[in-house]
């Protein structure tokens, strides 16, 4: 049973450092009040939850291959919960950003978890387990979004902090100090020593240069730039795309909508992972043109699906109907969690030996998205806050074409050995 015990233990704490990751997002009305934010300065702030986040899952993802994942994830989850807790205090908000900017870093865990789980399942099943962790864990959001905003109300008036955006950063910083313990103390890093042996072997820099500048991951880590990274930048976003779009100026109801789209993107990415097992297991094509790459064709179908429910955003906004608009969100969401689930039954399952490594640098790069998009959303030159979803569409395209290209046949059959850098190339860097 140990397996299952690493696969709730991963999926607990990573959920909770996606809860943690965004639990300003319910409350940036009233931040903005107390600092005297713009709209402009709260798209900042969104995208400032994922700064840190390219570096820090590159470097933990290699770390959790050498040192095993219940280390690192221990380490993480107690910084973050101290940060959080100061952020509480801040009464300036330079101090605020940056104790902030620190507790985003709990996206990171996501990477240390995905290692953690491909330590211990079989490549049949990697599939639907990562897709359960990343799932459910991604679903920490929507917990903040309906969670938080319910328990420290505007009303709040706690033993310590009469504000309620305060209590909750504090509250959570104790829980996730806690969690620190918890899995320092249950999580084990592999299956078998032979396993745990094979992986930190694998974990040098020279290794690393190698595998990161693969065809395979460099397409798959593009690809989670417009699925997780557009993932990331929605979580922080549309509680006050809702609120200012639509004039909804009640702050739990723009909450209840924005999780919609948590609850899609999170929930049902276990599917993602578990279609792309049942496709690669029973070797069937659903997208002749990339023929018996069966993982590949199920990541395409729901790249391309993405695409085009982002221009649905657009649409939707344009009616002046805040349910069609949460409608469509919804499939957005449902579009990130099958595409994510797809891609990360990819990462293990092309490197078994390096999972660590590769999910940081896909999960990495792809959280740029998270960077780049909320400015997109908020930028002042947009005519309205609908249209920004149409550009970041556009924007995907061109990535779409280099995963066609990737996963054609003769391509994706040396995915894992041809890359943009020659091995030689590679060995070379390291050697210097």
């Amino acid at each position: 049973m140990t397996k299952y015990r690493t696969l709730l233990l991963a999926t607990i704490g990573f959920n909770f450092s996606f809860l943690i990751w965004f639990s300003f997002a319910p409350f940036t009305g009233p931040m903005a009040e107390e600092f005297g934010l713009s709209l402009a300065e709260i798209g900042v702030l969104a995208s400032a939850a994922i700064w840190l986040a390219p570096f820090g899952r590159i470097l933990t993802g290699w770390l959790s291959d050498r040192f095993g994942a219940p280390v690192i994830f221990a380490i993480v989850l107690a910084y973050v919960g101290v940060f959080s807790i100061w952020s509480a205090f801040a009464e300036s908000y330079s101090v605020f950003f940056f104790t902030r900017l620190i507790v985003a870093t709990a996206g990171i865990t996501f990477v240390i978890g995905i290692q953690h789980v491909s330590e211990w399942f079989e490549a049949e099943e990697l599939g639907t387990a990562e897709g359960i962790y990343a799932g459910i864990g991604n679903a920490g959001a929507a917990g903040g979004a309906l969670i938080l905003p319910r328990v420290f109300t505007t009303g709040w008036s706690g033993p310590i902090f009469s504000t309620n955006w305060r209590a909750a950063f504090f509250y959570t910083g104790i829980v996730s100090i806690l969690l620190a313990g918890v899995y320092y103390a249950f999580g084990e890093a592999a299956k078998n020593e032979e396993k745990r042996v094979a992986t930190k072997s694998k974990a040098t820099i020279k290794e690393w240069l190698f595998t990161a500048t693969r065809y395979g991951t460099v397409v798959l880590a593009f690809a989670y730039v417009m699925t997780f990274g557009l993932e990331l930048s929605m979580n922080g976003w549309l509680a006050t795309y809702y609120r200012e779009g639509f004039n909804t100026s009640n702050l739990v109801l723009a909450s209840t909508f924005a999780a919609t789209f948590s609850i899609a993107a999170g929930l049902l990415r276990p599917f993602g992972g578990y279609i792309s097992d049942v496709l690669a297991r029973n070797e069937r094509n659903i997208l002749p043109v990339f023929k018996g790459r069966y993982r590949e064709q199920w990541t395409f179908v729901s790249l391309c699906f993405v695409v085009v429910a982002m221009f649905g955003m657009t649409v939707a906004g344009l009616s002046g109907e805040v349910l069609i608009a949460v409608g469509v969100g919804f499939l957005v969401g449902m579009g990130c969690a099958f595409a994510e689930g797809a891609i990360f039954a990819q990462v293990p399952a092309m490197f078994p030996d390096s999972s660590g490594a590769v999910a940081g640098v896909v999960g990495g790069v792809g959280t740029v998205g998270g960077i780049v998009y909320p400015l997109v959303y908020a930028a002042p030159f947009l005519p309205n806050l609908h249209i920004g979803y149409s550009v970041v569409a556009l924007s995907m395209v061109p990535i779409l074409l280099l995963t066609a290209w990737v996963f054609q046949p003769t391509v994706a059959s040396r995915a894992t050995d041809d890359g943009f850098v020659s091995s030689d190339e590679s060995v070379s860097i390291a050697d210097d």
